[in-house]
Formats: structure tokens, C-alpha cells, sequence
């Protein structure tokens, strides 16, 4: 289904009854990666998966995408379909959006899990990388998301997912390059929003993958002591969904339970 909204179309889905359950994709994905989660997560909730701005259907709004203005374009698809409470799984710059969305609509997020996310803002360090790639995507571009793409794995996943990778990359490899730089740009001005998640009234909860180089497990765990935060870990790198499957299936079951 599509929304029109700021003269772009907004692709999303929806499968099931019950209360919303959101899920918002990461960087370089789509409503896809959630394709095999869905079944299990409708016979008991009303499950909305939406590609974000400049991925897969969904265009792009401009040469940013802010967090924020990633929330937005999820919030008018909630207000479409008059939905005023939800649960929300958002797996790393999906992660990013749902806080911006918690901040801006306090009341709409009952709950939320980070998966391969964080609340931390991007340091000096990654911004500088961000910046890196944004450049490089114009001259570069499909060399560029490959080895980005990869590197999102732990390096004995890359064998026995090897189909499973090459499926992702080409969906990665369909996002815009305005997209891509959108994208890039948008995370590097997001705040740290520690405040907002703890803030959250309902299940507080951070997947982290033992492998994942891209968030910092210590950290999160020491900053989630004595929150109401559950820190849930997994054994291989920053894609569960493919890497941690099962295991991830097992703990979204749980989450969703009232």
C-alpha cells in the first residue's frame, strides 16, 4: 500500500489484528528483511512494516533525512490508518527513527527495541566516516555499499549465510544514491537520545549482536543498569535478522506478549 505524503509516495504494509506492532528497516534495507517475521508476529498483532525515505518504495524527500524526518512520514502513516498507541522493533537507523518518533510523539511508543541500535549519538569518528561515504557514493557507489554491506557481519556468518548476504546486498544495492546520502547525513545530526528511551513507559529492550563493531556493547549495558532497560545479546554481528534468526524470532514472540 502507498501513502502519498509532501508529494512522495510512503510504501508500507499491514497483515493482522490486534494491538500495532511497527517494524522500521535499517540502512540499505527494506520492508523486506522483516518478510519472514511477519506471519508468526500478525496472528496476535496488527503488524505495520513501512520503508523509510529513500528506501525501497518509498521515495525520497530531500538531500537530508533527518531521524525526524523519517518519523514523520512514519507518524502519517499511523494517522492514516488511526492508530494512536504502538509497539516498535527498529533494527539500527530504524532504531534511530523510532527514538526521534518517542521524542517528538511521547504518547505513541508503548514500547520499543533496539535491535542492532542505540540511543547514542555518532562520534566524532563515524560522523567523519559518514561524511567519507556520502563523498565517495557519488563517484563509487556500487563498490561502496558492497564492502559497507558486508562489513555489517560477523566474518564466520559469511559462509553459511553466503545466500542469505547476497539477497540483502541486492536489495541494498536497489536504494538511491540520493537515498544513501540522505540517509548518511541524517544519522550524523541525530542527538543522543539516552533520556528519550528511558523515558519510554513500557518494554525498554536493546538487541545487541557480541560481534556487531558498529555499537558498543559495554556501554550499553553499563548505561542501561538501573533503568528499566533490558539488554538482550546476541552471538554474531550487526544483522540478527539473518545472523541470529531464530534466536531473534524467539525474542520478538516475547517482546510482543502483553
Amino acid at each position: 500500500m502507498t501513502l502519498n505524503y509532501k508529494n512522495i509516495s510512503i510504501n508500507y504494509t499491514v497483515k493482522g489484528e490486534g494491538d500495532a506492532l511497527v517494524l522500521l528497516h535499517g540502512f540499505l534495507e527494506t520492508i523486506d528483511m522483516w518478510t519472514d517475521f511477519v506471519p508468526v508476529l500478525s496472528r496476535t498483532r496488527k503488524v505495520i512494516c513501512i520503508d523509510l525515505l529513500g528506501h525501497g518504495k518509498t521515495e525520497c524527500l530531500g538531500y537530508i533525512h533527518s531521524m525526524e524526518n523519517m518519523a514523520e512520514a512514519v507518524f502519517a502513516v499511523l494517522k492514516y490508518l488511526r492508530i494512536e498507541e504502538i509497539s516498535c522493533v527498529g533494527h539500527s537507523m530504524g532504531g534511530y527513527v523510532a527514538l526521534a518518533l518517542a521524542e517528538i510523539y511521547p504518547n505513541l511508543v508503548k514500547d520499543l527495541c533496539l535491535l542492532n541500535s542505540t540511543f547514542e549519538a555518532d562520534d566524532h569518528e563515524r560522523k567523519v566516516l559518514r561524511a567519507r561515504a556520502a563523498q565517495m557514493a557519488t563517484t563509487n557507489y556500487e563498490n561502496l555499499v558492497r564492502m559497507s554491506f558486508v562489513n555489517l557481519f560477523a566474518p564466520e556468518s559469511k559462509v553459511p549465510f553466503a545466500s542469505e548476504i547476497k539477497k540483502a546486498l541486492a536489495i541494498g544495492l536497489q536504494t538511491p544514491v540520493q537515498g544513501f546520502i540522505a540517509g548518511h547525513k541524517g544519522m550524523a545530526i541525530r542527538p543522543n537520545r539516552y533520556e528519550v528511551f528511558k523515558a519510554i513507559k513500557g518494554k525498554k529492550v536493546i538487541v545487541i549482536g557480541q560481534k556487531d563493531w558498529i555499537v558498543d556493547e559495554d556501554l550499553l549495558v553499563e548505561k542501561s543498569k538501573n533503568t528499566g532497560i533490558e539488554t538482550v545479546i546476541f552471538s554474531q554481528g550487526h544483522m540478527s535478522h539473518i545472523e541470529n534468526k531464530y534466536e531473534l524470532s524467539y525474542f520478538l514472540k516475547r517482546f510482543i506478549e502483553k
